[in-house]
This record gives structure tokens, C-alpha cells and sequence, in this order.
């Protein structure tokens, strides 16, 4: 079975033919608990996330604010493997018929194997891949083995890439370029930065692949913000705070994570 890179473009390009942003939702997998995990990502995509980023839970995460490191650490306290994550993305793919991404440091995915975790990416009605500490230069074994399984392979750019750069990025990339607004980790904030329009506009001159934003968006009034110059607005420690303060009631937790999603997908086609 291929993987679902064609998915996630048409996707995106759905959203825009509706003239507005994509929403992408991001859950760790293993938060609270694997099969809690599954019914968060089932119930985002319910409340109106066109597409879902599923973490990998890693011990020593180098973009992962706080609440997010919390969720992983229960996560991995739980005993989540990659087979739980794979898991994760096959059922939550399968309830939607939605476009599913994992997002992973690399370190995982090379102890496991590429080919192994791509074949069996795909096999699980995967769409690709985020990988936001593997060097464009060196992701040519990476991006064969995606490209074999018709994963699309996301990189992460940042306000300090300089324009060579960038292009050199977004040539490597496919299915949408992650644009982290802000320097920093994860996690909700105040407001969203004027850098990250800039990122934008500088990223979308090197490429016609979607541009997506993430980092700090928290609620409707910046989705929509975000919305009239990017994609796609990805949310990710908004949703798990949600879960966290439901403190083990998971109707509860489910229930704020779908209300959630409703208020930012009213965001993203508001573009204020």
C-alpha cells in the first residue's frame, strides 16, 4: 500500500480552493494513553481539523515546549513503542478517511530503519513525514525511501533561515513546508510574532508547495490572524493542554479537544 501524499495535497488545495487556511491539529501518540490518543486525533478531525500531525514521543525533545514534553513523558512512562504511534495513525486514518502525518526526530526513525518505519508508515494509511532536526543534506536516504512510499517529506523552516537557504529547504521538501513562526519551542503564547508573515512570504518565493505556520497559536482570534497569509495554521500544545486539564476524565478530555478544533476551524475561515 502507498502512502497518502496525494491526500494531504488535495487537502490543502481544498482549503484553498475555499478560500482559507487548512487546520492542522498535532496529539502525541500514547497521550493519555494509546487508545485515548486515537480518539483525540478522531475527535479533532470531528471538530474540523482538515489534517493531523501524530507525535512521536521522544525523551529529549529539542522543539517541544513544555506541555507538550509533559504529554510525552506520560506518554513514555505509559510504555508507547512506534508500533503504538503506527497504530495511532492507521485507526485515526482509517475513522476519517483524513490525511495523517507523524512527526518524529530523527533518531527514532534511524534506530528502527527507514525502510522499515517508511514501508510500514505507509502501510498504515500514513501521509508523510515531519522531521525537524534531519539536515536537508543529509535526507537523501530519507527521502528515497518516503518517495518509494508515497510519503510526503515535511521540513521545518525558521526566521533565521537565510533566503539560500530556505530554497535549498523547500527544493528537498514536499506535501507543505512547516514554518515555525517564532524562535523557540512549542507552546501557546500572547500573540503569534510579526515574524512569522515575513518567514512566509520569504518561504512561499522559493516554492509553490503550501506553507504552513506553527508555534504559539492558541485560539481562534490568531488562527484567523495567521490565516490570511499561510496555508495551513497547526496547533499543537493548545490541544494537549486541553487534555491535561481534563486530569484523567477522557469523555472530558475528548469533549475540549473537539470544541477546540470547532473555534479554530471558525478561525481559520475567518481570516480576520
Amino acid at each position: 500500500m502507498s502512502g497518502n501524499i496525494q491526500l494531504l495535497s488535495d487537502t490543502l488545495a481544498a482549503a484553498q480552493a475555499e478560500g482559507r487556511s487548512a487546520l492542522i491539529a498535532y496529539l502525541p501518540a500514547g497521550f493519555p494513553t494509546v487508545d485515548g490518543g486515537i480518539e483525540a486525533a478522531k475527535a479533532v478531525f470531528a471538530g474540523g481539523a482538515d489534517i493531523v500531525e501524530i507525535g512521536l514521543p521522544h525523551s529529549d525533545p529539542v522543539l517541544d515546549g513544555p506541555v507538550i514534553q509533559t504529554a510525552d513523558d506520560i506518554a513514555l512512562r505509559g510504555g508507547v513503542k512506534i508500533a503504538d504511534v503506527l497504530r495511532t495513525v492507521r485507526e485515526a486514518h482509517a475513522a476519517t478517511g483524513k490525511p495523517v502525518l507523524v512527526m518524529t526526530y530523527w533518531n527514532p526513525v534511524d534506530r528502527y530503519g527507514v525502510e522499515r518505519f517508511t514501508a510500514e508508515l505507509a502501510e498504515a494509511g500514513g501521509a508523510g513525514c515531519i522531521l525537524p532536526d534531519l539536515p536537508v543534506q543529509e535526507s537523501a536516504t530519507w527521502r528515497e525511501h518516503a518517495a518509494k512510499h508515497g510519503l510526503a517529506t515535511v521540513f521545518v523552516v525558521a526566521p533565521s533561515s537565510k533566503d539560500a537557504r530556505l530554497a535549498e529547504i523547500t527544493a528537498a521538501g514536499s506535501g507543505f513546508v512547516y514554518a515555525a513562526s517564532l524562535m523557540g519551542v512549542t507552546g501557546t503564547r500572547e500573540s503569534v510574532g510579526a515574524e512569522a508573515q515575513d518567514l512566509v512570504r520569504r518561504t512561499k518565493a522559493t516554492t509553490g508547495l503550501p506553507v504552513c505556520v506553527g508555534l504559539g497559536v492558541s485560539n481562534a482570534e490568531q488562527a484567523a490572524e495567521v490565516a490570511r497569509f499561510a496555508d495551513g495554521v497547526i496547533v499543537g500544545s493548545a490541544f494537549v493542554k486541553r487534555l491535561l486539564a481534563s486530569d484523567g476524565d477522557l469523555a472530558a478530555g475528548l469533549a475540549g479537544v473537539r470544541a477546540l478544533a470547532g473555534e479554530l476551524a471558525e478561525g481559520v475561515r475567518t481570516r480576520s
